[in-house]
């Protein structure tokens, strides 16, 4: 059975008008080199993808517009998986919004049975003294039912306006809204190769530093150990100057299809923090106030009833509001830790991109040396002599054709006076 193709060479692919070389894709996924390839080399033999050779042997991918659609039709795991994306996407929202409801649920079935119950005390009092009885004087906004209309938010004015409809922002008060840097590492890798590529395949270390997390103990930072994971990722090799300094080449880097220049790069690579919730203020004021409400309605369950099934919903309506309440105070005290752990790496990693901006002398001794390896091929169509795409005695003749005319215009250059 054929391996499932990588999702980010797919991306990778069609980002890049489905033609490229392999340090095009590795640097557009910020893949490992040997992965890059490997996936293309797959991605080509499933989707009909066609190689062609230039002539200083370089081999550049060429694919159909219409790849994915090849893949979906060759391997029912990927129809499988798009298939499941959809249903996960469905089974998490709803999954969402199931805590709002459970919470909201709570709080009827909690007010009702209390309700119940006064109702019931209250007429065998009555009963004992031949009245009849008096409904208990509960109060129950009916504003509270208003966070099931559609345009809640439309109807408090005074509120913030959230993009998170009653539901969701239950969940989001409750658990947040996920990790802010999910990508942070292919970010990172992205920033990295295409900090390379910008500089034709030859960079200094400090130029990738501001890409970097932790860069060791002071010994290794002295040797530039940090730079190992990305000379194994992207193909590269340590050089060393006269002076014993050293920069670094990627000649996988250094060969693409793309004329245009990239496109502007951060300084260094920021990390977002985190938010403890997308939720507006004023959705985050009812969570809290419907949390307290429960665990009122729970208490007064709890010292009213003595068994039964209402005992097990006072337990129930008592330990779900407090995890209700006791969850986001947790998650506020730890974001507050991990978005100072954030910082401290933001700034170290501005302190790099800073360093290197000043230039000192020994910084631009480095550049001047890693220039002096700088080198970019880009590979034209009239470059290519093979493709896989194409018979080979057309590609003959049409090589003929091309060095025919290429001798013309040189009989007719030499004609002229």
């Amino acid at each position: 059975m054929s391996a499932t193709p990588n999702a980010a060479i797919l991306k990778a692919i069609e980002s890049l008008n489905y033609r490229a070389t392999v340090g095009d894709v590795a640097s557009q996924a910020g893949l490992n080199i040997n992965l890059a390839e490997q996936g293309l080399l797959v991605l080509a033999s499933q989707a009909g993808g066609h190689l062609q050779v230039a002539e200083s042997g370089d081999v550049v991918y060429q694919f159909p517009k219409n790849f994915r659609s090849i893949l979906r039709e060759k391997d029912a795991r990927l129809r499988w998986q798009e298939r499941w994306e959809k249903i996960w996407r469905i089974l998490f929202y709803l999954i969402r919004i199931s805590f709002g409801i459970v919470l909201v649920l709570l709080i009827l079935a909690s007010f009702l049975a209390i309700l119940a119950i006064t109702i019931a005390a209250n007429s065998s009092r009555d009963d004992n003294n031949g009245g009849g009885f008096d409904m208990p004087n509960i109060w129950f906004s009916p504003d509270f039912f208003w966070i099931f209309t559609p345009d809640y938010n439309q109807r408090r004015p005074t509120r913030e306006k959230s993009e998170l409809n009653f539901l969701e922002s239950i969940y989001s008060f409750l658990f947040g809204d996920g990790n802010p840097n999910a990508d942070l590492e292919n970010r990172r890798w992205q920033a990295i190769a295409a900090t390379i590529q910008t500089h034709q395949g030859a960079v200094i270390s400090e130029q990738i530093a501001p890409y970097l997390d932790d860069l060791g103990t002071q010994s290794e930072q002295e040797y530039e150990q940090y730079m190992l994971p990305v000379l194994a990722r992207f193909d590269g090799r340590p050089e060393v100057s006269p002076e014993g300094q050293f920069i670094y080449q990627f000649p996988s880097l250094q060969t693409t299809v793309a004329r245009e220049e990239r496109q502007w790069l951060p300084a260094f690579l920021r990390e977002s923090l985190y938010q403890f919730s997308q939720a507006s203020s004023g959705q985050i004021t009812l969570a809290i106030g419907l949390g307290v409400t429960l665990l009122v309605l729970a208490l007064v369950l709890t010292a009213i009833v003595s068994g039964g099934a209402l005992k097990i919903l006072a337990f129930l309506s008592l330990g779900y509001s407090a995890a209700f309440l006791t969850i986001p105070m947790i998650r506020y005290f730890w974001i507050k830790g991990r978005n100072q752990k954030i910082l401290t790496r933001n700034h170290d990693r501005e302190s790099r991109a800073n360093f290197l901006a000043q230039a000192s002398s020994m910084i631009q001794q480095k550049l001047a040396y890693a220039r002096g390896f700088a080198a970019k091929h880009v590979i034209q169509e009239s470059d290519v002599i093979y493709s896989s795409d194409r018979d080979l005695i057309e590609q003959d003749i049409d090589r003929s054709a091309q060095i025919d005319a290429e001798w013309q215009r040189r009989l007719e250059g030499r004609s002229q006076p």
